[in-house]
């Protein structure tokens, strides 16, 4: 019984050690947290969670000439997010978002059938002057 005995003295004597240096630890942890993020940082980082990636199709790249650029959205966000989002990634300021629900289509494999799931798309305008560099290097 003496082995137990120490076991137990030892984890006691760090239970009544670490509740000090826990809340030290974790008031650090946050100070560090957010010296490293900014607020910047963060927009962008929401902002490539709404805008998934920009459609590349000869309607879209007609569009681009029109100064409207297309790209998948995330299914839940709205007109005022992809706004932001646009404004963060992109550093322009759109003039209009619109939005398009796009349904999944049926496809088969061989046997089985199945549907490709719903998605967003966005159509964002700028004003005169202002560019996307997205088809660069297709």
């Amino acid at each position: 019984m003496n082995i137990f005995d120490k076991i137990k003295k030892t984890k006691e004597a760090e239970k009544k050690s670490s509740p000090a240096e826990k809340n030290n630890t974790v008031s650090d942890v946050k100070k560090k947290d957010a010296a490293k993020k900014s607020p910047a940082q963060n927009k962008a980082v929401i902002a490539k969670n709404i805008l998934i990636e920009p459609i590349v199709s000869e309607k879209a790249t007609a569009l681009g000439a029109q100064n409207s650029y297309v790209f998948e959205v995330h299914p839940d966000s709205n007109k005022i997010e992809i706004k932001k989002a646009i404004e963060a990634v992109y550093r322009v300021t759109p003039l209009s978002v619109n939005i398009v629900r796009v349904s999944g289509k049926y496809v088969t494999h061989g046997k089985t059938s199945g549907r490709t799931k719903n998605w967003k798309k966005a159509i964002v305008t700028l004003k005169q002057g202002d560019k996307i560099q997205i088809y660069e290097g297709i």
